[in-house]
């Protein structure tokens, strides 16, 4: 190992590290402080680290949080470990809005702040600003985290009030907000309408946006993060015959929906985004329909080749996608919504 040039070690050895090895590995000398906390470091760390050893499900209790790692041979979870909250909190205090490479955006509910969190280096970073920039209130505004072509990492945050839209960015590089142009529809601004959180595919982040009431209208915002320009495309052609659900996922780089609809029963469809256009990849099959009280959130795709949909009551469910559709549709435990995430083990750190 002596004999082995510091590069090797540091790119070759450190970037396959767990990330709480790396944090430890800083302490070796200044010269693998620098080389280890350097952005070229963090991001070969960050995509060597997306395997299925590295997914962590985080859970927020009260007061507390607990981190716990998927067992993916069996679909279950290892032993908990406590994650104090790095971060001032009341009691049910913090939300979960958004994630991405290995970054958390909460809400904390008492005070509508935002923050960007890594669990695992405890590192965060609020986003709150006195002139009344990063604060979030529920049902009303959207978020979406991504990374533009300068890997900067960013946050979009889109609010209404009071029949006014604004639409504001978040650089990480510079650390402040700023105003862009969003041009749309007026009755986009009506509470009437549920904007979902962001999913960042291809340089692209998208949002569902969907009516509230039966046969209402339901579209996808797509938002160019380094044109900065919007646009409106289809939502898949789905019955409108009862409530209607679209779930975005990033599948490798291939965004993907799960499309719900029903009324006092359900069915799932699942589709993929080929232009603007949307490709039926999976359909539910001629089996007794999922009851309403299990409206389901499809939240996150495991690299094993298995799909995590969590009730609205908080009941977890996996798919097994390499099985006939919908024959290995079974409770497993908790997942994520506002109250818990999948998240993987980096050093990314929203502190620097």
């Amino acid at each position: 190992m002596a004999d082995l040039p510091t590069h090797t070690i540091v790119f070759e050895i450190l970037t396959r590290l767990p990330a709480k090895d790396v944090g430890r590995s800083k302490s070796v000398c200044k010269q693998w402080y620098a080389l280890l906390s350097a952005q070229y470091f963090v991001k070969i760390h960050c995509s060597r680290s997306v395997v299925s050893s590295n997914q962590r499900v985080l859970l927020i209790d009260d007061l507390t949080c607990s981190v716990r790692p998927i067992i993916s041979n069996n679909n279950d979870y290892g032993p908990s470990s406590t994650v104090t909250f790095p971060f001032h909190h009341q009691n049910n205090d913090v939300s979960i809005l958004s994630h991405l490479n290995r970054l958390l955006c909460v809400c904390l509910n008492h005070t509508y702040e935002l923050l960007l969190w890594n669990p695992t280096t405890t590192a965060f970073k609020r986003l709150s600003t006195p002139d009344s920039h990063g604060f979030y209130i529920n049902n009303l505004d959207a978020i979406g985290l991504y990374v533009d072509a300068d890997d900067d990492y960013k946050v979009l945050h889109i609010k209404r009030r009071s029949g006014v839209l604004g639409v504001y960015v978040y650089s990480w590089e510079v650390d402040s907000w700023r105003n862009i142009p969003f041009i749309t529809r007026q009755e986009y601004l009506s509470p009437h309408f549920n904007w979902s959180a962001g999913t960042f595919c291809g340089g692209t982040l998208y949002f569902t946006v969907c009516e509230c009431w039966i046969g209402g209208t339901n579209v996808v915002i797509c938002f160019d993060v380094n044109s900065e320009q919007f646009k409106e495309i289809s939502f898949p052609p789905v019955p409108s015959n009862g409530m209607v659900q679209g779930v975005l996922v990033n599948v490798k780089n291939v965004l993907h929906m799960f499309a719900s609809t029903g009324m006092f029963e359900m069915t799932i469809d699942l589709w993929t985004l080929q232009g603007d256009y949307w490709i039926k990849v999976l359909s539910c099959p001629p089996i007794p329909p999922i009851s309403l009280s299990l409206w389901c959130d499809i939240t996150h795709y495991v690299t094993n080749g298995n799909w995590f949909v969590m009730t609205k009551l908080g009941k977890l469910f996996t798919i097994e996608m390499d099985m006939k559709p919908f024959e290995c549709f079974y409770p497993v435990s908790w997942f994520r919504g506002f109250k818990g995430a999948v998240f993987v083990q980096t050093i990314v750190s929203p502190s620097i």
